[in-house]
């Protein structure tokens, strides 16, 4: 399975085509649209919100609510384009004329200085347009799609911020279903009343001293079988996949899996989980502190992972900058942006991992149809479970 997205965070739409899907998939807007809804909540986010009801069309591959193995085609409308439709125009707009809105000077920590330098364009609007999170909608709507397959086969996603700039939530054991809950009626995702209480405080002093924050989100996969991914090659490894996968989300610097970067501080009796068998359940571990990966592979423990965010680089007290065309100091333009996106954010990762995880149980079962694929992996499952 692959997905490509277009599309500028100003222009008409944003646009995926979703390759590789099997059929009869059972597959509609709504679960799409939930998914859309919550990747635009959460405390701190910016006006923009308030302008974009982002709801997605399927235009291709999908007829009376189910795959037909074809390319699955969604856009997702710009409702704020209206009033760009002179600045980000297709046709040529004169030089100099001020429906150009053109951009000179790049924002530290945002793509368009490398960015501009790279495509050699003099409007670096031509690189903040792509390079914005806006682009992250069609990214939700596709793991929405994600999530609908891997709902087939019980394997639900969930997450939770754990962190926003200093204050860390009181970690808590829940079950799934109950993490969903208490998180999703959270403006900032978290499961600790008191923490949240402090994070928005946080979150609105930052505003009013034109700063941004950044956090740390949790995502956990439940119900996926043992034995996705691959240790045979370095590329098959489906940890170093959502590594990647989290890493190219907007503003993420890092991420670790189950007990993460805390490993490099204990011995080695403390890290590893150790393996377990009864009749009852197979093999099983005493611990997941690896996060429901070895050597590249689920081992059937949940998978644990958490994405580091830095604050948005867009700040309303701007840094210094350089004029690209007078080569001299300034402070750095402004565009419209959040003071926090971190709980928007985990809605993200939720979505690229849920990505990853439906393509990699693609590949272990794949086939062309729902039908096959679920005898595959019904005929694994007993496989296993003879071991």
């Amino acid at each position: 399975m692959r997905y490509l997205t277009a599309g500028e965070t100003h222009g008409p739409q944003l646009t995926a085509i979703v390759e590789g899907l099997p059929s009869n998939l059972p597959l509609t807007g709504e679960p799409i649209n939930e998914q859309l809804a919550r990747r635009q909540k959460g405390h701190g986010r910016g006006k923009r919100m308030q302008i974009e009801k982002d709801t997605a069309q399927l235009v291709g591959g999908v007829r009376h609510g189910k795959t037909t193995g074809a390319p699955v085609a969604l856009v997702v409308e710009n409702k704020d384009w209206k009033a760009w439709t002179t600045v980000m125009s297709i046709e040529d707009v004169e030089e100099g004329s001020e429906g150009k809105r053109r951009v000179n000077r790049p924002r530290p920590g945002h793509a368009d200085l490398n960015g501009g330098l790279k495509y050699n364009q003099k409007d670096l609007r031509n690189i903040l347009e792509r390079s914005s999170a806006r682009e992250t909608t069609v990214r939700v709507a596709v793991g929405a799609i994600a999530r609908q397959f891997l709902a087939q086969f019980g394997i639900k996603v969930a997450g939770q911020v754990i962190r926003i700039g200093e204050i860390e939530v009181n970690r808590q054991e829940l079950a799934i279903d109950e993490l969903i809950r208490i998180t999703e009626e959270s403006p900032v995702r978290v499961v600790d009343k008191n923490a949240e209480a402090l994070m928005i405080a946080a979150i609105d002093q930052a505003k009013a001293e034109g700063d941004t924050l950044g956090g740390i989100v949790e995502v956990i996969v439940e119900g996926v079988p043992v034995g996705l991914g691959s240790h045979v090659q370095w590329d098959r490894k489906l940890d170093g996949r959502i590594a990647q996968a989290v890493v190219s989300i907007q503003a993420f610097k890092g991420v670790e899996f189950g007990i993460g970067f805390e490993a490099a501080e204990r011995r080695g009796s403390k890290v590893h989980d150790e393996i377990l068998y009864t009749e009852e359940n197979g093999f099983r571990r005493g611990s997941n502190r690896a996060g429901g990966f070895e050597g590249g592979m689920t081992t059937g423990e949940p998978i644990v992972v958490r994405g580091v965010m830095k604050p948005i680089s867009t700040l309303y007290k701007p840094l210094a900058s350089v004029d690209i065309d007078t080569k001299q100091p300034f402070s750095a333009q402004v565009e419209r942006s959040d003071t926090c996106a971190v709980p928007a954010a985990g809605v993200i990762m939720e979505s690229v991992i849920a990505w990853e995880v439906a393509k990699a149980f693609m590949e272990k079962f794949g086939g062309d149809s729902m039908e096959e694929i679920r005898a595959n992996y019904e005929s694994y499952l007993a496989q296993v479970g003879r071991y």
